[in-house]
């Protein structure tokens, strides 16, 4: 049987608890995080190895890998990763350093390996699309090619969607799958295609982004194209009568679209954490665009029913968010990189019998999530420049930051956990 070197994410320099030890002494309960978390480099080598690399990720879709050969990049903690479909039919994510000299393998963001090969530029070792490798150019005598196979994360797909984990104990997926059963299920994911991907690269740190995600408080504000279409701006008590209406439509449709939440702490012990929210549209929207009417061919379970004047949000994880409607999913990657450098990758699913140009327009497709996301860079750089100031004090969350407040106290949790045990 085949070698596999599966990886797991260094632990950080014990003379980091220090640090650690110093900024969680700073954290006021129903405050905002304080600078330390978001400045310090030290601080962002727990945030990896403690919770970042110790859940699932997303990182893409099915449809990317659709024959043998098939592969993309994605990036994970700063590693980088090559996803291969193999000759064997399984998705595998392989660790895009060459076993010689370390030379990275690929610096194509998505394409189909020649004879299902990938070859070192650098001194032509060959490794297949297992990871095995082939070929080692005028070897010593002696020389076994089975011990230096690339090195491997771990793979789950669930409905279509691929997930890799570099934890040493992974979390296990029954949240995941129920979230995904009572959600992607019904806009039929599995059945999916990607028609765009956009990343898009900003001075902040990586939590700064997540919390951003996570609220809507600065909706209003920040983002009126997106609040003149989503209910989800307003505070929890505006929207109590369109969420109402939604479910009595879901139920008249038949449309069963249920919540679900084993989010934050609410997951339990040695499972990942995942969500599942229903979320009224504005009355006469349908779909995330422009003009509020649909912009390609309905999914799942809709092209029977017709469009429910609603969307959904899906999370797992950290860093892992969805947001769907009828006619197409957004998968919406938090890609921390080091302390004060994040990508996060939008991409964009629809039916996989949509054609473009005909079923949908890209620009159509993808204009509401750009538009918003240019306007989430830029306000997300500047909280960062302003949590860099030394005269930095958190604030308290507000109502509409609870989501923020507990994904910052799960994370919390993780490191003070992390404290409590042996380096």
């Amino acid at each position: 049987m085949p070698t596999v070197q599966q990886i797991y994410f260094p632990a950080p320099p014990g003379k980091a608890s220090a640090s650690l030890r110093a900024a969680l002494a700073k954290c006021i309960p129903g405050h905002a995080l304080p600078r330390e978390f978001y400045t310090a480099p030290d601080l962002f080598a727990y945030d990896m190895h403690h919770f970042v690399t110790a859940h699932w990720h997303c990182v893409g879709h099915t449809s990317m890998l659709a024959a043998p050969g098939d592969f993309f990049t994605a990036e994970l903690a700063g590693e980088s990763f090559i996803l291969v479909r193999g000759d064997d039919g399984a998705v595998r994510a392989l660790l895009n350093v060459c076993r010689h000299r370390g030379a990275r393998l690929c610096d194509e963001s998505y394409g189909h390996a020649r004879h299902g090969r990938f070859v070192c530029p650098y001194h032509a070792w060959t490794y297949d699309s297992a990871g095995q490798l082939q070929t080692a150019r005028v070897s010593e005598p002696g020389f076994r090619s089975a011990d230096y196979p690339l090195k491997q994360a771990r793979v789950h797909v669930e409905e279509g969607m691929i997930f890799i984990t570099l934890a040493q104990q992974p979390l296990g997926l029954a949240h995941v799958q129920e979230a995904f059963a009572a959600s992607a299920r019904v806009y039929g994911w599995r059945n999916a295609k990607v028609a765009a991907r956009k990343t898009y690269h900003m001075q902040a740190n990586w939590k700064l982004v997540e919390e951003n995600y996570q609220e809507c408080y600065h909706c209003g504000p920040a983002h009126q194209e997106y609040s003149k279409r989503h209910t989800y701006a307003r505070t929890e008590q505006q929207r109590e009568g369109a969420d109402a209406s939604l479910r009595a439509r879901h139920a008249a449709l038949g449309i069963d679209l249920r919540d679900t939440d084993f989010y934050f702490r609410k997951a339990q012990p040695g499972q990942e954490s995942a969500d599942s929210i229903r979320s009224a549209l504005v009355d006469g929207v349908v779909s995330g665009s422009r003009d509020g009417r649909g912009v390609a061919l309905l999914m799942g379970d809709f092209k029977m029913r017709g469009y429910d004047g609603g969307s959904s949000f899906i999370d797992v994880g950290p860093t892992s968010n969805f947001v769907a409607y009828p006619d197409y999913t957004l998968l919406y990657r938090t890609i921390p990189q080091t302390v004060d450098r994040t990508a996060f990758e939008l991409i964009w699913l629809v039916d996989n019998a949509a054609r473009e140009g005909v079923d949908y327009q890209l620009d159509a497709l993808t204009w509401l999530w750009d538009h918003t996301s240019q306007e989430d860079r830029h306000i997300i750089e500047t909280n960062q420049r302003g949590v860099n100031s030394v005269f930095f004090e958190p604030g308290p969350y507000n109502p509409m930051e609870t989501y923020a407040r507990q994904y910052s106290e799960w994370y919390l949790e993780a490191l003070r956990t992390a404290l409590s045990q042996p380096l």
